[in-house]
């Protein structure tokens, strides 16, 4: 595994990837042989490529697929071409097209995931695959394209194991024996085949043994990298049956969060959100798009003191380290106490829920249109739609309100807001109209109700816009 060679000439950069030159690698400041075109087995001058059988990469980061290829010498191409095929290698098959250099058109599962590390040009078929998800595990083929009938997919291919970081165990290699007073070894091996992410991997309560030094190193091997780390000690007998000490590279594991809360006005409400993360996870609440509170923690307590209807909303904890993110929502909701600013509500009253209306609707000019707005609340509310701050239906003491409008045109075109209030609070949900001209004016300029030298975007309100045909 360790067939690493330092060389003198070589000046830092490419931290972040693998650099090529004069037919070898360079990555971290360390240096290996790029892979042949044609490795043992294969022979030069016909179909053949190269490629390691098996690579692993951790969910969320991304893959490089080392690929090298070779076709008939007699060939003169122009231009090479190529397409990356997702476990199945025969066009007829219509298999899913990771990549392709001729154009952008790939599968859904593949767009702006994947672009072309090599130089097809020089025969080079290297790919990364970015964002990786569970479903991306397979096998990849790759396809020449060298102009007419001269086209081919090899049935050489890599198999992708896809992993997630917080439940991978990374190999941990033992010496046989340990000798009190003698230096041992332990070595911890984690997949490292993203170039432009890598992993950090940690030893923790090793601290107490004695002489204790960590390194760390890459290695390659079949194309594939491993983060290898080196954790060297005097063992004494004090060691012995102790439990091995055992790296860690996870993303944020959400332990506790409060459930969602209903309390009244001017109460206390603490909001606690507890992690398991190695490394520290930045934690933070966030109240919709607002971050509340934030730091470097395990646990995360958000006070608030005094709360009022202001409070009232989806609370979301968030924990990020280096490997990924993860969050958990929860409601509060914050009930009114008093009645008419004194004396303490009826039992079983309350303030509207937010309304629930229609998603954003888009219509046809000349189309009929309807839109529910719904609520809940006692006593029963008054629902109000709004549209620019006009009234535009209204019903007193119901839990529902119907907005029917029977034939719509441009001016109907904006944001609306369903507005549900009684004495004891107010809710509101926004939602969008959006009317489509049904077929351009003649001459193929403007639409009905709109000037022929002015566009329906140029005179729509800001919040909104119309599209034409």
């Amino acid at each position: 595994m360790d067939r690493w060679i330092e060389r003198d000439g070589w000046i830092g950069g490419g931290r972040d990837g693998w650099i090529e030159r004069d037919g070898w690698i360079e990555r971290d400041g360390w240096i290996a042989p790029v892979a042949p075109v044609c490795p043992p087995g294969t022979q030069a001058g016909l179909w053949s490529a190269w490629m390691p059988q098996t690579v692993v990469a951790f969910e969320g980061t991304c893959v490089a697929i080392p690929c090298r290829f070779d076709y008939p010498d007699e060939l003169r191409p122009s231009a090479v071409h190529g397409i990356w095929y997702f476990n199945s290698p025969y066009p007829r098959n219509y298999p899913p097209v990771v990549y392709k250099s001729r154009t952008s058109i790939v599968h859904e599962s593949f767009q702006g995931r994947t672009r072309l590390l090599g130089d097809l040009q020089a025969r080079n078929c290297t790919l990364q695959l970015s964002r990786l998800s569970p479903e991306l595990a397979g096998k990849y083929f790759f396809r020449g394209d060298l102009g007419g009938y001269n086209q081919y997919t090899y049935s050489e291919h890599s198999t992708l194991e896809i992993v997630r970081e917080w439940g991978h165990k990374p190999t941990i290699m033992l010496p046989e024996a340990v000798v009190v007073g003698t230096e041992a070894e332990l070595r911890c091996v984690v997949p490292d085949n993203c170039p432009a992410m890598k992993p950090t991997v940690s030893w923790l309560h090793h601290e107490a043994l004695e002489g204790q030094a960590v390194f760390g190193q890459l290695e390659e091997e079949s194309g594939t990298w491993s983060q290898v780390s080196l954790l060297k000690f005097r063992p004494s007998r004090e060691n012995d049956g102790q439990d091995s000490a055992s790296p860690t590279a996870d993303v944020p594991r959400i332990l506790q969060v409060n459930s969602s809360v209903e309390v009244t006005e001017g109460s206390h409400v603490g909001l606690l959100c507890m992690v398991d993360s190695s490394p520290l996870a930045l934690l933070a609440w966030f109240k919709e798009e607002a971050v509340l509170r934030e730091e470097p923690a395990t646990n995360l307590t958000l006070e608030l003191d005094n709360v009022t209807h202001a409070h009232d909303g989806i609370y979301t904890c968030v924990a990020e380290n280096v490997y990924g993110r993860v969050n958990r929502s929860l409601a509060l909701t914050v009930m009114c106490e008093c009645l008419g600013g004194r004396g303490v509500r009826p039992s079983g009253q309350n303030a509207p829920r937010k309304p629930s209306v229609n998603s954003s609707v888009v219509a046809v000019e000349g189309e009929p249109v309807t839109i529910l707005c719904t609520t809940e609340s006692n006593p029963e509310p008054i629902i109000t739609i709004f549209k620019e701050k006009q009234i535009v239906a209204t019903v007193v003491y119901e839990s529902e309100l119907l907005l029917e409008i029977p034939a719509v045109t441009h001016e109907d075109d904006g944001e609306y807001w369903c507005v549900a209030e009684n004495q004891y609070g107010q809710r509101g949900s926004a939602f969008n109209l959006t009317v489509e001209c049904e077929s351009p004016m003649p001459g193929g300029r403007g639409c009905q109700g709109f000037p022929p030298t002015i566009r329906p975007a140029e005179v729509a309100a800001p919040q909104h816009q119309m599209s034409c045909p």
